[in-house]
């Protein structure tokens, strides 16, 4: 079926067709004509599935002949590359309308933020916690909301989100159309979801934990110490052109970046501890092809949206499955193909069963020809903390700083325990909100 049949706006459509969009993804046509027909939705697609479209083509759809100088739709993000990539989207669907949309995140000044506010953008997305920074000003006031969407609900509960998100409920109109997207649906989104929605058509909740099709995965088991050698020589053997190279801390991005470099591999990083232009400029030169590789925590796991990206590394192996999920699903997006290699070290295989289970099938385990995988234990100059054994979730993330698709592209406290086996370099720490 092609967007034609969806009975959205003209001026839409060609947004869509400059883009190069003629047929909706599955969750598109799905979602699509039950939010313009004014239904709250709740939606369980996978990551890369074209979740961003899915909602914002049906609110522009509804607001682009309406009179305008108010915000009336926001979307709340839990990251604050999600939330640009959000604009950046809505900009390119709607560059022959003249609705407009500003991102509201920390990392950065407010005044811009602020100016969007009073003049009124016809959208806002942003995270909750830059947002109620806002919300304590009467200029920041959301009265006229009309259209609400929560995007990555189950990443905002691992980040700690969900009593801002309450928080933010408070300043906003009951009266409202609530969209509602996750990846996968635990109890307390699943709750959170009861709480915000009313009668809401639901789409695709089987599917809870399930990486996209067109992904092809590859484990290689190897020890510790020999996975960064091991990364180097995929990157150098011809086995991978470029790369989203996930770690389990923002230390072992920042030294894994460095040793790449040291090889001379073009490369970046991003996580919670580069400021907002750093991770702008990062994204933007790893888009671009300045860079070959770049190195990010789950920080970028939800809001990375790269056009044809061939390859997602797991440096460490997750250690709660939905992680795996969302951290490959930067790769095969919008129906194409990519691969998923992860490098597990003996004391990772607890985990890596975890994903196994929750996928629902085994992983193949490869090995790369003429490596040597017997070289001696001295580790290169990287964190040697091994990441932590597989186990339970363990209590919510502490607060930190607050923080933060293409139209087929959406765009806990774990101290970590050092394995005995591993020399004691490699330092880890709790995940940050951004």
């Amino acid at each position: 079926m092609p967007f034609t049949n969806l009975g959205l706006h003209p001026n839409l459509l060609k947004g869509l067709k400059d883009l190069g969009f003629t047929r909706p993804t599955p969750i598109q046509a799905d979602a699509i004509p039950l939010a313009m027909a004014g239904q709250d939705l709740l939606a369980c697609a996978m990551t890369g599935s074209g979740k961003t479209a899915a909602f914002l083509l049906p609110i522009l759809h509804r607001l682009i002949d309406k009179p305008r100088g108010t915000t009336r739709a926001l979307v709340l993000t839990p990251t604050r590359e999600l939330a640009a990539q959000i604009v950046e989207d809505l900009n390119d669907l709607a560059v022959h309308t003249p609705l407009t949309a500003a991102a509201v995140f920390g990392g950065v000044g407010m005044g811009p933020q602020e100016h969007a506010f009073r003049s009124g953008v016809d959208v806002v997305a942003g995270t909750p916690g830059r947002l109620l920074d806002h919300f304590r000003s009467s200029y920041a006031k959301l009265g006229g909301l009309q259209y609400l969407v929560l995007d990555e609900a189950d990443r905002m509960l691992d980040m700690g989100f969900l009593p801002d998100i309450r928080r933010v409920l408070r300043h906003i109109p009951a009266r409202r159309q609530t969209l509602f997207f996750s990846a996968t649906m635990p109890p307390p989104i699943a709750e959170l979801s009861r709480e915000m929605l009313k009668s809401p058509a639901t789409i695709n909740i089987e599917r809870r934990s399930a990486p996209a099709v067109g992904i092809t995965h590859a484990v290689y088991p190897v020890p510790q110490h020999l996975k960064p050698s091991l990364l180097v020589k995929l990157l150098t053997s011809g086995e991978m052109h470029d790369a989203l190279v996930f770690t389990r801390t923002k230390h072992r991005a920042n030294r894994l970046a460095k040793h790449l470099g040291e090889h001379g591999v073009k490369v970046e990083r991003i996580h919670g501890n580069r400021s907002q232009s750093q991770r702008t400029e990062a994204l933007a030169g790893f888009k671009s092809g300045k860079y070959r590789v770049l190195v990010a925590t789950d920080i970028a796991a939800r809001g990375i949206d790269v056009t044809a990206l061939g390859h997602v590394v797991n440096f460490d192996v997750p250690i709660v499955p939905e992680d795996y999920i969302h951290r490959v699903g930067r790769t095969a997006r919008a129906e194409l193909t990519g691969s998923a290699f992860t490098l597990m070290a003996p004391e990772e295989e607890g985990s890596l069963r975890g994903i196994e289970r929750a996928v629902g099938h085994r992983l193949p385990r490869v090995t790369l020809p003429d490596f040597d995988y017997q070289a001696g234990a001295q580790a290169p100059p990287l964190d040697q903390r091994a990441p932590r054994p597989s186990g339970s979730r363990g209590s919510q993330r502490p607060p930190a700083s607050r923080g933060a698709h293409g139209p087929h592209g959406s765009r806990g406290p774990r101290g970590p325990q050092r394995d005995p086996r591993t020399p004691r370099s490699w330092s880890g720490g709790p995940r940050h909100r951004t």
